[in-house]
């Protein structure tokens, strides 16, 4: 979940550190920290709290000048958010420094062995062992890079590690087992960082790093092994977005910039997926026609906003392919030991190719024979290559640590995966195919329409700052809505908010209900589920008898609803399958909105971060 951002090149390597550091900090927030190889030595500064701390301590007490450094930002694990946990972490003699993301397991052992042997390990973190690992092995090889193969084949868990030593003053070294870490290859220059974003305005030429791999970082080039030391293929890859992308664009928040990018980035998902003999066509696929056609079911794994976009295509795939499906929290998911063969399909949901959780959740997927096709919007990132296919959400950078533009590209990928299914499996005839392709290319149209009335939903959400709890209610697609939008506030106001299934709110949630208690009420189309919408009519009815604020997000031309609204949000006729990518566009803006009335910050919510790299 750590920032990490490595160079070796002819610039001032604080410089690029500290701005592929602010590019990063949605990765975590806790701490900061860099260190300089400069005149023979190694010159290291690390402060608590934010970027900003360490910037303003820099002023004050400036490193030298270097052209190779490693920094750090940190979301807490092993010990606190302290000075002296934050990374980098030194050896004893201070010629090593390592930034670590993820979590050494055996670290305890590992730390008693160090202790035995005389080192003096002064933070609470994982971390510090490593550094000390690698001195005694230099001190024995003098090769930083043979050093971390050593230590790394002695290392537990999930990691990314960083290390510079002063003895070898043009060189970073890197190594990553399940957590996330990409090579930038520059003109005479290269870096090392956990997202592409930290190294775009230098470069966008990269290279993935596979599993178990150790790199070598000079000026001049870039060299990967594996642990064994083994020389190991790489893929190279050309980021197809640029500086600008990862830049506010003169919005005060990153969140407002991706909220407003959603038109955009639903129309790239589905820029050039259906050919000129109108069939759909996937990024990488890797899976016969013929076992698509043999599967008898579905189950789609994914954590957090990632998950409530799988309950939604949990009803596109059942009513488009006949296929039952299921929905499984990742993190759950290979610890209830559940029933998978080859003819399961899973489809893996993450924004950033790295959530650990779904991570293992595909490896345990594969390791019972079941195919699997990831939907991520991270080019090169782990779960798109340890997948058998994959549909790419073209999204862009989300810097905002909650989901916005992510979910709704979700959507679209998860819609079109559906079809998909229904085209190889001949549930859906191509004209049916080609009629809902249309219907998703007016969609980012329809996302528009609803930014340009938004004022009213600010004002709103304004007015409810004080409240305390705000509950969320939805039927049929509706229902994944309400949770989406009780998880934003969560996320962002620091509020109670639950999404409840409307039908479910006689069976206990209306002993919630009281007066002037703010519900959120997600209307379905009046057109395309009638019985489900009279039923929701009733449940706002029941809500507002017992003194509940109604706050009712409707269709436009749905006048029903008019009567037992009183605040009511009109969004485009859609589809009814498709509603989702309008419906949760206001709960977007409600709760960034109320976020900022209440004095919190927007891009990094309190405990979050942006990329879940640990389980």
């Amino acid at each position: 979940m750590c920032g990490i951002v490595g160079y070796v090149g002819g610039q001032s390597a604080l410089d690029v550190v500290i701005a592929g550091l602010k590019r990063l900090e949605y990765r975590g927030y806790d701490s900061a920290g860099v260190a300089v190889l400069a005149d023979g030595g190694l010159a290291a500064a690390k402060k608590a709290g934010k970027l900003v701390n360490l910037e303003k301590t820099l002023v004050e007490r400036p490193l030298p000048s270097g052209t190779t450094g490693i920094g750090h930002t940190r979301w807490a694990t092993h010990g606190g958010p302290t000075d002296v946990n934050a990374h980098p972490h030194l050896d004893n003699a201070g010629r090593v420094a390592v930034v670590h993301n993820g979590i050494i397991e055996n670290f305890a052992a590992l730390r008693a062995e160090l202790a035995g042997r005389g080192h003096d390990l002064e933070s609470e973190t994982d971390t510090e062992a490593v550094a000390h690992l690698l001195a005694e092995a230099f001190s024995s090889c003098g090769d930083l890079a043979e050093s971390m193969r050593q230590v790394c084949r002695r290392l537990e868990g999930a990691f990314t590690l960083v290390a510079v030593h002063a003895d070898e003053p043009d060189v970073v070294v890197g190594a990553r087992r399940n957590s996330p870490l990409v090579v930038g290859v520059g003109d005479g220059e290269s870096f090392l960082a956990s997202d592409v974003a930290a190294f775009i305005a230098h470069t966008r030429s990269a290279i993935e790093l596979g599993q178990d791999q150790v790199v070598e970082l000079r000026r001049d080039g870039v060299v990967v092994t594996d642990f064994d030391g083994a020389p190991a293929e790489v893929r190279s890859y050309h980021v197809d977005w640029d500086a600008s992308a990862a830049e506010k664009g003169g919005y005060d928040y990153f969140m407002l910039k991706e909220i407003a990018e959603q038109p955009k980035a639903v129309a790239d998902t589905l820029l050039g997926r259906i050919d000129a003999e109108g069939s759909l066509t996937l990024d990488e696929v890797r899976i016969p026609a013929s076992v698509l056609r043999e599967a008898d079911k579905v189950v789609i794994v994914a954590c957090g906003t990632a998950f409530h976009a799988g309950l939604i295509a949990k009803y596109a795939i059942e009513h488009w392919t006949r296929m039952p499906c299921e929905v499984e929290l990742a993190s759950e998911f290979r610890y209830r030991d559940p029933i998978l063969d080859r003819r399961t399909l899973v489809i893996a949901i993450s924004q950033s190719g790295e959530t650990m959780d779904t991570l293992m959740a595909l490896r345990h997927a594969r390791e019972q024979g079941a195919k699997v096709l990831a939907i991520c919007n991270t080019n090169g990132s782990t779960i798109p290559r340890e997948s058998d296919a994959v549909l790419y959400t073209h999204a862009g950078p989300e810097v905002a640590v909650a989901s916005t533009k992510a979910f709704l590209t979700q959507l679209v990928a998860c819609y079109l995966v559906a079809l998909y299914l229904g085209q190889r499996r001949g549930t859906k005839w191509g004209d049916e195919i080609r009629a809902v392709i249309r219907d998703l290319s007016r969609i980012s149209c329809e996302v528009e329409r609803v930014l340009e009335t938004m004022e009213p939903v600010r004002a709103l959400a304004r007015s409810l700052k004080d409240k305390r709890t705000v509950l969320f209610l939805g039927r049929h697609v509706g229902y994944p809505v309400a949770l989406e939008g009780a998880l934003k506030l969560k996320e962002l106001a620091y509020m109670h908010a639950e999404g409840f299934a409307a039908g479910e709110l006689k069976h206990g949630p209306i002993a919630l209900i009281e007066e002037d208690l703010p519900v959120v009420v997600v209307v379905p189309s009046p057109r395309g589920r009638s019985v489900l919408h009279d039923k929701i009519v009733s449940n706002i009815q029941e809500i507002r008898a017992r003194g509940a604020r109604t706050i009712v997000i409707a269709e436009e031309g749905d006048d029903a609803v008019v009567p037992y609204a009183d605040h009511l949000i009109r969004i485009p006729a859609t589809p009814t399958l498709l509603q989702p990518l309008v419906s949760t566009v206001p709960l977007q803006v409600f709760a960034c909105e109320l976020a900022t009335a209440r004095g919190n910050e927007v891009d990094q919510p309190r405990n979050l971060a942006k990329s879940v790299t640990v389980e």
